[in-house]
């Protein structure tokens, strides 16, 4: 005879399986970024060259983001989550077994690829989870993925102050990412109820979602080119050994891990849009700082202050576009194309700008668009108003198959509590 189930469990269980995915995805972009030093090396290209194939993953990661809605509607959420798992982080190995420029752009437009698909189908079920516990959990899943961002980066840092060779450090790598799937297996599962009418595989995402995606790139923007050229910054800029630049991808991960871990409490206290506005001034700061950096050390602390400020921008950004329309997958795959698209892109336009000007110079882009984070922010107040008060079964939910009606969150994006709501 079986037990019966606490009531809360299935959705805490959920958003435990969720955090795993979003730690491993963090791990791998973790991974990337401190061996991109390494490949520019070895395949000794410039950086106008190395901006190139950094784009193809921004085509990859565009060209698959939209179809990870559709892969959960047909096939339920946890097969939705096992083959963007699989596609990820295996082709986590493909950039460092590249042996050209012209293999490392095809191996980039898969990873890019991978990375995107993984990203749309964790946060649509990270969205899920928020409504079933009914408050802030999107900074903190986030969090789990900057705590994953700074283990790949330290295990990183590691490796190349140890100088083993980039290919053996990622075959090492991969087999544990591959050990979330054994989570999410273990998790409750539903076939998800697909619409009547056809779906198109590509649909223009309404204007909420346009205008909250364009919040998002600001910060995205900022996060891709901290990640991808602080250590090449630190080296080239500042002199630096190759140890501490790549601790500086581990500075960065570090403060923005801190800050998405309490981010719930911040924006329950505050408010979505108070704490944009405040992170925005930080993120300015600290990329105005890495621009006037000539010493490792300063250059280590203005990443830092990026870090601090953009942290919970994203997440919030995923939480206003899920509640966005019918389909939450949908909408977060909108956001998600437009912001991470900017993101991925940021680290060619920066190698772009770098090869006509100087890399110093190309940061002061990143400081221009920190600037709408402040300006934007107020953006992130109007996206509840378009939501459905009583949407159709979710489209990525991890937990079973009954619903609950969705809880719209306040002017600040804050999402109220309700009476028996069980604790996470």
């Amino acid at each position: 005879m079986s037990q019966p189930e606490i009531p809360g469990a299935r959705p805490r269980r959920a958003r435990t399986a969720v955090g795993a995915v979003f730690a491993a995805h963090g791990v791998a972009s973790g991974t990337f970024a401190t061996r991109i030093p390494w490949i520019h090396e070895r395949l000794d290209i410039g950086t106008g060259l190395l901006g190139l194939a950094l784009a193809c993953a921004t085509v990859g990661a565009a060209l698959a983001m939209p179809l990870a809605p559709r892969l959960a509607l047909r096939h339920g959420p946890r097969a939705g989550l096992r083959l963007p798992i699989v596609w990820c982080f295996g082709a986590l190995l493909l950039p460092v077994l590249a042996p050209g420029l012209l293999w490392l752009c095809l191996a980039l437009l898969v990873l890019g690829a991978g990375l995107g698909l993984l990203d749309v189908a964790m946060n649509a079920q990270g969205v899920e989870v928020e409504r079933e516990l009914g408050r802030s959990v999107m900074s903190g899943l986030h969090g789990m993925w900057s705590v994953g961002t700074l283990l790949g980066g330290a295990v990183g840092a590691l490796t190349t102050h140890l100088e083993l060779d980039g290919r053996l450090h990622t075959a090492l790598v991969v087999p544990v990412l591959l050990t979330v799937l054994l989570v999410v297996n273990r998790t409750p599962d539903h076939r998800v109820t697909e619409p009547v009418e056809p779906q198109p595989h590509f649909v223009r995402p309404p204007r909420a979602v346009l205008a909250i995606g364009l919040v998002g790139l600001c910060a995205v923007f900022a996060e891709g080119a901290s990640m991808d050229w602080s250590g090449v910054y630190l080296r080239d800029v500042t002199g630096s050994s190759p140890t501490l630049a790549a601790g500086a991808y581990t500075a960065f991960a570090t403060t923005m891990a801190v800050a998405r871990l309490s981010g719930d409490a911040v924006v329950r206290r505050f408010g979505a849009v108070a704490t944009v506005r405040a992170g925005g001034v930080l993120a300015v700061v600290g990329a105005a700082v890495v621009t006037a950096a000539r010493v490792p050390a300063l250059a280590v602390a203005g990443f830092a202050l990026v870090g601090v400020g953009i942290a919970v921008v994203v997440p919030l950004c995923f939480a206003a576009a899920g509640r966005v329309g019918d389909v939450p997958g949908r909408s977060i795959a909108g956001v998600a194309t437009l912001a991470y698209a900017s993101g991925l892109a940021a680290p060619a336009l920066v190698g772009w700008i770098a090869e006509v000007s100087s890399l110093s110079f190309s940061f002061g882009l990143v400081t221009v668009l920190a600037c709408g984070l402040v300006l934007g922010a107020g953006l992130l107040r109007t996206a509840p108003h378009t939501a459905a008060a009583s949407p159709p079964a979710p489209s990525g939910a991890v937990d079973g198959p009954h619903t609950k009606a969705v809880r719209a969150p306040d002017g600040d994006g804050r999402i109220p509590a309700r009476e028996g709501d069980a604790a996470g």
